[in-house]
């Protein structure tokens, strides 16, 4: 269905369209980048260039291939360039209203047999896909920041994506040097959701003063070879992104405690300490700032990385027994798309899936909350003395 003729659109020119587009132009394909504001066009442009100039200087590229990258990228105003194209990748804000109209739009341009992609990283696919008279022919092509780097790309087909649609997909993607795996409709996919109590579990144990910031930081570093605290990752990617995210998926998921938000991080979105890229976030960026040294108690340490990763785990069993994704594709999921040291049902398997339902228990008696209800699989699983490989 694909090949390298086939010609690529991508709708936004931010980071992520632009990254998008650098990805598919260095595999070989014609990209046509649109975005309604000439200012971002400029900008992207500019920054595709020296991005490019990067690369070469690295040695990572070759002076010809960035010629080539550069020379196959389109930066246009106008949708109606992409009536040529055989696969379109949307990379807007995350607004349903706003997505819907554009591949309403789009769906005027494109001919009959055009693939239409969102790159949403919470929205419904199946939602999307509602504004189209073709609705068999979308799907979500989610990449992850920053896309020329990140391996891991998401698959994730609506309701009414056509089959055959997904392995032609999948065969493309995977030609264009990424690891792609295939995730059911549902908030999050697999990343967003497994990945919740990362944050939302070290943020309950700070707000309880179980242990502070820089320690629960070191903890999840020390004792599980994360290679970011929970916290440091959260200034990393920004509030206005992370808990937006985890939001979107609480109220996705009919308000289910489990992926409950946070006020202290809601506090800072609402400061405009959104992180690094302000400055200032659970941590202080501003310079000549000293860090506060962690508290470094292994019996608290060890509390803190056994109750955040038997959330992880609970997540992730939680995500195979509702068939999200198979195992492997979870796993695979949480190492490439954010770098866990260990997929977290390999994981589960290598400590006991007892011990792990054993802290869930715990957990349940103590706070008797919905929150750290164990996962039906994990319990079936201890039942029958079974791991999940």
């Amino acid at each position: 269905m694909f090949s390298k003729d086939s010609v690529i659109g991508v709708i936004g020119s931010g980071a992520m369209g632009a990254g998008i587009a650098q990805v598919a132009s260095t595999a070989g394909h014609i990209v046509y980048v649109y975005d309604n504001s000439a200012k971002s066009l400029e900008k992207a442009q500019s920054n595709l260039k020296s991005s490019l100039t990067k690369l070469v200087e690295k040695q990572k590229i070759s002076v010809e291939l960035s010629q080539s990258i550069s020379k196959n990228i389109n930066f246009v105003p106008d949708l109606n360039s992409f009536s040529k194209c055989g696969l379109v990748i949307e990379a807007i804000a995350e607004n349903l209203e706003v997505k819907q109209k554009v591949f309403s739009d789009l769906e005027k341009i494109v001919s009959a047999d055009c693939v239409l992609a969102t790159n949403t990283s919470s929205l419904s696919i199946t939602s999307i896909a509602s504004a189209c008279t073709k609705p068999e022919r979308v799907l979500g092509i989610h990449f992850f920041n920053p896309a020329t780097i990140m391996p891991l790309v998401e698959i994730i087909p609506g309701i009414a994506t056509q089959q055959s649609l997904i392995g032609n997909v999948k065969k493309l993607i995977d030609g264009w040097g990424k690891v792609t795996v295939i995730a059911k409709d549902t908030p999050g996919f697999i990343v967003n959701r497994v990945a919740r109590p990362f944050y939302s579990e070290a943020l309950r144990i700070y707000e309880e003063g179980i242990a502070d910031i820089p320690t629960i930081d070191w903890a999840m570093k020390e004792f599980g070879g994360f290679k970011m605290g929970p916290f440091e990752l959260m200034d990393l990617i920004g509030h206005d992104v992370n808990y937006v995210v985890t939001e979107t998926v609480w109220k996705q998921f009919y308000f289910d405690p489990r992926f409950k938000p946070a006020l202290s991080q809601k506090r800072l979105l609402e400061a405009g300490f959104l992180g690094k890229k302000s400055g200032k976030g659970f941590y202080n960026y501003a310079e000549g700032t000293t860090l506060l040294e962690p508290d470094r108690n292994t019996a608290i340490g060890k509390l803190v990385f056994t109750r955040v990763l038997a959330m992880l785990i609970n997540e992730a069993v939680d995500s195979l027994y509702y068939k999200i994704a198979s195992k492997e594709d979870l796993d695979l999921a949480m190492t490439k798309g954010v770098n866990y040291p260990k997929g977290l049902l390999k994981w589960a398997d290598e400590i006991g899936p007892e011990n792990i339902l054993q802290t869930m228990m715990v957990l349940y008696d103590l706070y008797q909350e919905d929150r750290y209800r164990p996962s039906v699989l994990l319990k079936q699983m201890v039942l029958q003395n079974k791991g999940f490989y």
